[in-house]
């Protein structure tokens, strides 16, 4: 008896927040969520985190290192709305109040296999020099009620923005269904499952 062909592909996403570099600020936390389009649907796993509070290592590189995982699976019919995930990042300023320190997102890669990603985090900015006084004296800096419009391009144009720190994720990406349902997420091997392309050079 034939097998039904499959409806919907399964994206399946886990990994970790693993570190930042924000030479100017100590003390950070994460927040991680997830955006997607309407076809997509979460089936295990959690959409959104938040992690421990670390402090700057004490080597040359003074990374701030949370390792914290992320760990998602995601049901579809098409790839459009791809997941990204969107990271915030938090500290103390002089006032003790929490303030947002880097905001940036990026989409879940599409090839399944490990993968590093390093995003550039921003802030918001205020317009104005009345404008950034007062923030700094009431100790409210300018920041996203809703930190998942970083992930939608509408009306970003308008926002003015200061690039800020770097935060490294680590992704191990698998996919099902996905070939049965007519995409191709890179090349097979002997036994049919997919993986990454080798680095151009190396042999097959």
């Amino acid at each position: 008896m034939a097998t039904a062909s499959p409806s919907v592909f399964l994206l399946m996403v886990n990994g970790q927040v693993e570190s930042a570099q924000f030479p100017e600020y100590d003390d950070l936390y994460c927040k991680y969520c997830f955006v997607y389009g309407q076809d997509w649907a979460p089936t295990a796993g959690l959409e959104e985190g938040i992690s421990q509070i670390t402090s700057k290592s004490q080597d040359v590189r003074q990374a701030l290192v949370w390792n914290f995982p992320i760990d998602v699976t995601f049901k579809s019919t098409n790839p459009y709305g791809w997941p990204q995930i969107v990271l915030s990042v938090y500290g103390p300023d002089v006032f003790g109040n929490d303030v947002v320190r880097g905001y940036g997102a990026v989409h879940v890669p599409f090839s399944p296999g490990r993968h590093k990603r390093t995003i550039p985090m921003f802030v918001p900015e205020s317009t104005s020099k009345l404008q950034k006084f007062t923030s700094w004296f009431m100790g409210r800096r300018p920041e996203y009620t809703d930190p998942k419009v970083v992930a939608q391009g509408e009306g970003r144009e308008v926002t003015r923005v200061r690039s800020q720190g770097f935060v490294t994720l680590l992704f191990n990406v698998v996919t099902k269904d996905m070939r049965k349902l007519g995409y191709d997420t890179g090349p097979l091997d002997t036994q049919g499952v997919s993986r990454p392309s080798p680095p151009q050079g190396f042999p097959q």
